[in-house]
């Protein structure tokens, strides 16, 4: 497995600076780092070369996430936003590949944060959803790209809040390219058992993310991790496990995450730094198996 944090763990604004986070999660004791969708749509080519040359100079994998907005909705009825929204990600899954990015996650088979005030048709939003999501799932396997689909709590979208309904889903789409997407953030919420839906999961596991009951670095919280990592080498999964904590509040990422106190108890960047490499040396431990004890 290759370990990976989230740039915004640092930020309280998500339009940052990613590049500048490269060398430091090196630094730090990681693999890799995720990058944010939303800040390459308006990147030149020169500017994906320079930041896929920072990348490589580091030895860095990047990934990347998505939270698409409502606009960009491959589950909605208006075939107009289907249509922008297909032409999206045929944009973004391009720059991924001149990236050299070869994972895209999130809740990128409908629109996040969901509005709960708007009427809902889950049936309906399924089965435009799979259709969508299989025209720009051959897309992304033309540009070497796994497009996972991430289970969301019911507090931040409706389509896909568990491991058997994403199964089921990625099923119908019966595109080699898209693939499973869990986060033990969510699984907590949603899941009757962890390590079952990560078993259940299986080959279709293409991206896993992780993070705290309390949304802080793993280690400073309540989840199983050593019963997690145990699913996890079940199944043979030797991808990216990417740390998505959150911890302050302020901005538009605490607003959007919805971060209403201090998780990080004031703490400057230095402590954030040494809270993440010591989280990541925690992770390679507990994930190692049993030589590494418990």
């Amino acid at each position: 497995m290759k370990f990976g944090i989230y740039f915004a763990y640092w930020e309280r604004e998500w339009n940052a600076d990613q590049a500048k986070y490269i060398a430091k999660v090196k630094r730090l004791g990681f693999d890799g780092l995720e990058l944010s969708c939303a800040l390459l749509k308006n990147a030149s080519d020169r500017e994906l070369d320079e930041l896929r040359r920072a990348a490589e100079a580091e030895g860095v994998t990047l990934t990347a996430g998505y939270g698409p907005a409502a606009e960009e909705d491959l589950a909605s009825s208006d075939p107009a936003v289907t249509r922008h929204a297909v032409a999206v990600y045929t944009d973004l899954l391009k720059k991924l590949e001149r990236l050299n990015i070869h994972t895209i996650g999130g809740g990128i088979y409908s629109y996040w944060p969901v509005d709960f005030s708007r009427p809902l048709d889950k049936a309906g939003d399924w089965a435009r959803s799979v259709e969508n999501v299989r025209k720009v799932g051959r897309i992304a396997g033309e540009c070497g790209v796994n497009y996972c689909l991430e289970c969301l709590n019911r507090f931040e979208g409706y389509l896909i809040n568990t491991c058997a309904e994403c199964r089921a889903f990625v099923e119908e789409v019966d595109v080699p390219a898209v693939k499973i997407m869990l986060d033990t953030f969510h699984m907590n919420i949603e899941e009757d058992d962890m390590t079952a839906a990560i078993r259940l999961a299986g080959d279709r596991l293409g991206h896993f993310h992780v993070g705290e009951n309390n949304r802080r670095v793993p280690g400073k919280g309540g989840l199983p991790w050593y019963a997690v990592g145990e699913a996890l080498r079940s199944i043979g999964y030797n991808g990216n496990v990417v740390m998505e904590p959150f911890v302050r509040p302020g901005g538009g990422v605490g607003r959007d995450i919805r971060i209403w106190r201090d998780l990080s108890a004031g703490a400057d960047e230095a402590v954030l730094d040494a809270d993440a490499r010591g989280s990541v040396e925690f992770l390679r431990f507990v994930f190692s198996g049993p030589t590494g004890g418990r």
